[in-house]
């Protein structure tokens, strides 16, 4: 159990997301609310934040729209066929297979 370096209280483990959809656990002071973030936890956000950014697409004009390439590796990670689904979120477009 991990004590809070504020109050000295115990710390609880919760479990957040990023606006990406990325998992991490967290520690949160039952008495004080004082929150952290432990190394081991920042570095593997950290790699996936770099495994999301790993890739670039290109847009292309195509008509009155844009075209967008979709790199190889990813068409076949997600199995991608003639058509997909858009989806407009907040933040940005949820492609679905």
């Amino acid at each position: 159990m991990k004590k809070c370096h504020e109050c000295n209280s115990t710390m609880k483990e919760h479990k957040a997301q990023t606006p990406e959809g990325i998992t991490y656990k967290y520690y949160k002071c039952t008495k004080c609310g004082e929150e952290i973030v432990d190394m081991k936890q920042l570095h593997a956000v950290a790699n996936k934040y770099r495994e999301l950014k790993k890739y670039h697409a290109k847009l292309t004009p195509w008509g009155k729209s844009l075209g967008l390439r979709i790199p190889n590796e990813l068409v076949k990670k997600y199995n991608f066929k003639d058509e997909v689904t858009l989806i407009p979120e907040k933040e940005g477009i949820r492609i679905v297979t």
